[in-house]
C-alpha cells in the first residue's frame, strides 16, 4: 500500500477542520459579546431564545453533521448572530422615529 498519497490529503483536511474549528468558536465569541442585547427589554423573546439555542447547541454533543465538521455549529451561530443583530436593528430603528 502506497500511504504518501494519502498524506496531503490528510493534512489538508486536519487543516480545514481545525480552521472550522476556530471559525466556530470565533463566532461563539460574537454570541457572546452581543448578549447584551439580551437584557434589553425591547428584543423578541424568540431572539433571546435562539441565542441560547446556538450556545447549547454548538457546546451539545449532538449534531446534525458529525463534529470534526463544524458547518452545522456554524450555520446555527450565524442564525443566531443575524437574529439578534436584525432584533437590534429593528429596535433602533423603532426608538429613532418620533
Amino acid at each position: 500500500m502506497d500511504f504518501e498519497i494519502g498524506g496531503p490529503l490528510l493534512v489538508a483536511a486536519v487543516v480545514l477542520a481545525v480552521a472550522a474549528a476556530v471559525y466556530a468558536a470565533v463566532l461563539l465569541v460574537k454570541v457572546f459579546r452581543a448578549r447584551k442585547l439580551l437584557m434589553d427589554a425591547g428584543v423578541p423573546l424568540r431572539s433571546k431564545a435562539l441565542f441560547w439555542a446556538a450556545v447549547i447547541y454548538t457546546v451539545s454533543p449532538v449534531d446534525l453533521i458529525p463534529d470534526p465538521v463544524y458547518l452545522d455549529d456554524i450555520g446555527v451561530l450565524l442564525l443566531a448572530l443575524r437574529a439578534l443583530h436584525s432584533a437590534a436593528t429593528d429596535r433602533s430603528r423603532d426608538g429613532a422615529r418620533p
